[in-house]
């Protein structure tokens, strides 16, 4: 078999490269850059828990902890008035510490980047080639052909290529698929500063701030302020509609304005901010980031296929587009593999469009159904347009900044083509659907260790019993004990590879449940007790089923998608914002 094809050297091209090698894919990533990427303090990535918990599966783990940041806690702010505080776990041992307080990463990209590239520079069945920009492509039955130009121009083949190219996507232009949306939906001036702030080492989103002075450019609708390592802040102003000049002396002026807002006294609610003394602060990096929605109309055609910004872009109200861009990289990295090793059925290859663009569609529907609300005045019920939110207006963008809710919440592919037949014998409901994020449970594994369940993810399936008591046993008894040699003989009848785990106890979960669980950490189904058969059956339904070989036909699924009917532009705006700062594209390929 010839190697995957990936075009682009982001953080998501990056990441699906050490995916595919670590499950013995051979690799080659065409990158048009020269490998070395600007330092730019300004343009930082936000990692929830679970792509933080991917990229330090595939050996970045240490740059996380090194050059990032996890916060103690978020603030959100009215004015003067605090809305909401929520605490955040503090870093204890990963078999006790309480997964779902655990702080986002932030981090600079060009660390997030340039560890990846390391990473996979190591790897024996990865090779990384500079300068080399696409030209054409070339599908047939048995792969594809790629031709570059530069200094290393020639033909590539592959036997599939996924376009992990950016926003401009040169992949997505040559297979001439169409890339609806919206242009501009936001934009925000940008700041990255060595400061002292009143909330050392926590994250704040202050909406409506008192008002700037004029030399700012207006009134500041809503700022957020991020910490990053060594005492440094990223800032974001929401800046108003229309493409007024953000000029260097005004970014300057909101970055005064700002930090002696925050450092005035408490009591203090008259006043100019303009009047009021500034801390001490080192502007270290600025720019401008637009942030525009479009969802590519396939993201599989034949043996190609699209992920990151090439696929999507999104970003307002908090969202993180290299989230998403990260799992594309996870949900396809293991079912290219799968079809790499052992033949892929259509049914397995068009899932990740299936799962990856519907959970993006939702994401960027839910941002547009939420943006005339917040922006607006909320001139609308938005109750009623968002149903099911009990919560204020702040809260909702508290959720998207933090990773929760319709904004940001880990994304569950409950209508996904690798699920069983529907009433299937033995399922159990847990405190997980069928589809959803298991949750991050410590576990032990056949060599007794003690990890996080996260941590096993990647490889094959994961079947976790719900065994109580078990942690108090020694392995060489219990794993011969109870239900585990019948297990074990299950499993090794399986048509995949999977792993066996114990935990102590699961959300939901009675003894003697058996949950199985995808290599991408959603779960499948939970089993009251043993039953092969059916293990049997959701192991077949996780790899496709039916036929296995290399089909030829291309996708030709269209869901509906954010902003059809609106503009059609491939592209998403000149390289340089016409307010005259470089653009910061902080959640990039």
């Amino acid at each position: 078999m010839d190697p995957v094809i990936v075009v682009g050297a982001g953080p998501v091209g990056l990441c699906l490269g050490l995916s595919l090698t670590r499950r013995g894919v051979p690799v080659i990533v065409l990158d048009e850059t020269d490998g070395q990427d600007d330092t730019r303090p300004a343009r930082t990535a936000v990692l929830r828990q679970d792509t933080a918990a991917l990229v330090g599966r595939l050996g970045c783990g240490d740059t996380l902890e090194s050059e990032g940041t996890r916060w103690t806690a978020w603030r959100t702010v009215r004015r003067r008035r605090l809305l909401e505080r929520v605490v955040f776990a503090p870093r204890v041992p990963d078999d006790a510490a309480p997964a779902a307080l655990a702080s986002p990463v932030h981090l600079p990209q060009h660390s997030l980047t340039r560890a990846l590239r390391a990473a996979l520079a190591r790897e024996k069945l990865a090779r990384i080639v500079t300068g080399s920009r696409l030209t054409e492509l070339e599908q047939d039955e048995h792969g594809v052909s790629a031709h570059t130009r530069g200094a290393n121009g020639t033909w590539w083949r592959g036997s599939y290529l996924v376009g992990c190219d950016g926003p401009r996507s040169t992949v997505r232009k040559l297979l001439g698929i169409r890339f609806p949306g919206r242009t501009a939906v936001e934009r925000h001036a940008v700041a990255a500063l060595r400061t002292e702030l009143p909330w050392p080492g926590e994250g704040l989103l202050h909406r409506s701030p008192p008002r700037h002075g004029a030399g700012s450019g207006g009134p500041c609708i809503e700022v957020s302020a991020r910490p990053l390592p060594d005492g440094a802040w990223r800032l974001d102003w929401l800046l108003p509609p229309g493409r007024d000049l953000v000029t260097p002396d005004a970014l300057v002026a909101r970055v005064r304005d700002s930090l002696a807002g925050w450092a005035a006294e408490p009591g203090d609610a008259g006043g100019r901010s303009a009047d009021r003394p500034v801390p001490p602060y080192e502007l270290l990096d600025t720019g401008v980031h637009t942030v525009h929605h479009r969802l590519a109309r396939t993201w599989r055609q034949g043996q190609a296929f699209l992920a990151g910004d090439a696929a999507h872009l999104l970003g307002a109200l908090g969202t993180q587009g290299l989230d998403e861009g990260l799992r594309d990289a996870e949900n396809l990295a293991w079912k290219l593999g799968l079809a790499w090793h052992h033949g892929g059925s259509e049914t397995l290859l068009d899932s990740y469009q299936d799962e990856r663009r519907g959970a993006v569609a939702a994401r960027l529907r839910a941002a547009d159904q939420a943006l005339p609300l917040l922006r607006d005045g909320g001139a609308v019920r938005w109750r009623t347009v968002l149903p099911g939110a009990a919560r204020g207006q702040s809260a909702l963008l508290t959720d998207g900044h933090l990773g929760r809710g319709p904004l940001g919440a880990p994304p569950a592919y409950p209508r996904s083509p690798l699920v069983p037949a529907a009433g299937q014998a033995g399922t159990v409901a847990v405190g997980t659907r069928p589809g959803a994020p298991v949750t991050d449970v410590p576990v032990t594994a056949g060599d007794g260790s003690v990890v996080r369940l996260r941590d096993r993810l990647g490889h094959g399936l994961l079947v976790v019993l719900v065994a109580p008591g078990t942690g108090v046993w020694d392995r060489r008894h219990w794993q011969s004990a109870g239900l585990m040699p019948q297990l074990t003989g299950a499993v090794e009848a399986l048509p995949m590879a999977a792993e066996i785990l114990v935990t102590e106890a699961y959300p939901g979960a009675a003894a003697h449940t058996v949950l199985v669980v995808r290599p991408d950490g959603h779960l499948v189904t939970a089993l009251s007790g043993v039953r092969p058969a059916e293990l049997y059956a959701c192991a077949d339904a996780v790899r496709g089923g039916g036929a296995y070989g290399r089909g030829a036909g291309a996708s030709d699924a269209h869901a509906p998608g954010a902003g059809d009917g609106r503009s059609e532009d491939p592209g998403t705006g000149p390289a340089v914002d016409p307010v005259g700062a470089p653009v910061l594209h902080s959640e990039g390929d």
